[in-house]
């Protein structure tokens, strides 16, 4: 619960204290208490698909770290090459 659910400040000052608009707090407040008990999340949010394809990405880029980390220390036995 909130500061502002509690009644601890006025919903305008603890909207201020987090920099938010006041009546995007309210908002906020109306939808939590709308499912409040229900077991339904309140914000249940979107998603973010950017997020999974940037994990992937860096997934990416440790294997291609590694790799490049091998090949630099397989580079020299390759540059001696084939005894004659």
């Amino acid at each position: 619960m909130s500061l502002a659910g509690k009644r601890e400040k006025p919903i305008g000052q603890a909207a201020l204290d987090l920099g938010l608009n006041d009546s995007m707090l309210w908002r906020w407040m109306t939808e939590a208490r709308a499912v409040a008990g229900s077991g339904v999340p309140a914000f249940p949010g979107r998603g973010r698909p950017r997020d999974e394809g940037l994990a992937r990405l860096r997934k990416e880029v440790k294997a291609l770290r590694t790799a490049n980390e091998i090949l630099k220390k397989a580079a020299p036995l390759f540059a001696q090459g084939e005894p004659q």
